[in-house]
């Protein structure tokens, strides 16, 4: 069954960029895909039944290859990305690839992100956590202090940042691009923003292959496979996905997952009583508020049917994860509890695209919220959740800043706490 969802009130609407899970609500009670429009007027389905979602990733005929998705789309609405080939790139990665293209480019990154390297890391994040503490601290004196500024957002960032190879003081011209490019700035801001964020990268490329490091970047420039190398436009594109990927989505993890257990007093409870439910308290804030909503765009290669529904040729199809998150095939699925089984949650995805970076994710968020929870005992909201801002975007749901009253501190070691699973 679909329903015509209209722009004012489903997916591409304020409501939704508030509360998606009350549209999703919406949507699921109708049946489990949709028929919707966006701003522009571009005709796309979207998918939110878990089994319809989880399949939908799993099949070959929903392509994603950027230059296809291109000539389906008139190109001025496609992506915004139109003037420059160093606009381009953002558009042209991995993540918008098919195999065997796919495959090649995936192979030559993921062992960046190998659960050995990703431990590697781990004392890092301790060490980025610990210092944002004690800035939190400082900056929060005798008052708020936006977790999201102070701590949620410079924290990925300054992990993906040294796992790349990147100087620390560039940071904040790219939290700038970034958030442009992840929000629904113009079209001549997000141009300019990627121009100069391709700009960037090509230049650092350009600086790691004269002086290569014992860093991601460099790994990139030199990387092979069977005699292949990457394309100087794959590499500022391949970067481009990393940085943007590697750490936006984990942002808003890190606010969602504070905030859900600020929310719900009787989890943070349990959770400070019994810290070995850390990592199920932060796969259950995957599956409640995934920080990835929605899929980026893909198009049918053939006829095909989803959910009853017929998909014709070259039709854009949206895969609404959190929707699927929420479904009924998770017992009271609205409720937040950390003692659930949440296995099956399609946060990362699914099939050939699931997320290289989810093992970094996970651990980040473990080590961040248990040094956060076990140095403030009495941290607490500073002021009603409803009245939060979130960030405009449909793909990403993350708040755009989490006022929070630090409280008393406990006293504090410093020392690495037990590292329970990496994910």
């Amino acid at each position: 069954m679909t329903v015509e969802t209209l722009s004012g009130n489903g997916l591409f609407s304020d409501r939704y960029m508030h509360d998606p899970y009350r549209v999703f609500s919406e949507l699921r009670g109708v049946g489990p895909i949709h028929r919707a429009n966006t701003p522009s007027g571009i005709p796309v389905w979207v998918v939110t039944g878990y089994a319809e979602v989880s399949a939908a990733l799993m099949d070959g005929r929903l392509r994603k290859d950027s230059a296809r998705l291109r000539a389906i789309i008139d190109r001025a609405t496609l992506a915004r990305l139109d003037g420059s080939d160093r606009a381009e790139t953002v558009a042209t990665d991995m993540l918008n690839s098919d195999p065997p293209e796919h495959t090649r480019l995936r192979k030559l990154v993921v062992k960046g992100f190998s659960a050995r390297r990703v431990e590697r890391l781990r004392p890092l994040v301790q060490q980025i956590t610990d210092e944002l503490l004690d800035a939190m601290v400082e900056q929060g004196a005798g008052g708020t202090v936006d977790f999201v500024d102070a701590f949620a957002f410079p924290l990925p960032l300054t992990v993906i940042f040294e796992l790349l190879g990147i100087p620390r003081a560039d940071q904040r011209a790219f939290r700038a691009w970034s958030t442009v490019i992840v929000g629904s700035g113009s079209r001549d801001e997000l141009r300019r923003a990627t121009t100069a964020m391709g700009g960037y990268l090509a230049q650092m490329m350009a600086a790691k292959r004269s002086a290569p490091a014992d860093d991601l970047l460099s790994d990139l420039v030199e990387a092979s496979d069977a005699g292949d190398r990457l394309s100087p436009l794959e590499l500022v594109s391949m970067a481009g996905l990393l940085l943007i990927a590697g750490h936006e989505t984990t942002v808003n993890l890190l606010g969602s997952t504070l905030l859900a257990l600020l929310q719900h007093p009787d989890q943070l409870a349990k959770l400070r009583a019994r810290p070995e439910l850390l990592d199920p308290a932060v796969e259950e804030s995957l599956r409640y508020n995934s920080p990835a909503p929605v899929t980026t765009w893909r198009y049918a290669a053939e006829p095909m049917t989803i959910g009853g529904s017929s998909v014709t040729t070259n039709d854009i199809v949206l895969l609404a994860l959190g929707a699927a998150n929420h479904d009924g095939r998770f017992p009271d699925p609205d409720a937040f509890d950390i003692e659930r089984k949440t296995g099956g949650h399609l946060s990362f995805g699914h099939g050939i695209h699931f997320c290289v970076g989810a093992a970094l994710a996970r651990m980040e968020a473990q080590v961040a919220l248990g040094r956060l929870l076990e140095r403030f005992p009495d941290m607490a909201l500073a002021a009603p959740a409803d009245e939060l801002r979130w960030r405009p975007s449909v793909i990403m749901h993350g708040l755009a800043a989490l006022p929070v009253r630090l409280g008393r501190q406990a006293a504090t070691t410093h020392a690495a706490p037990d590292s329970g699973a990496a994910g």
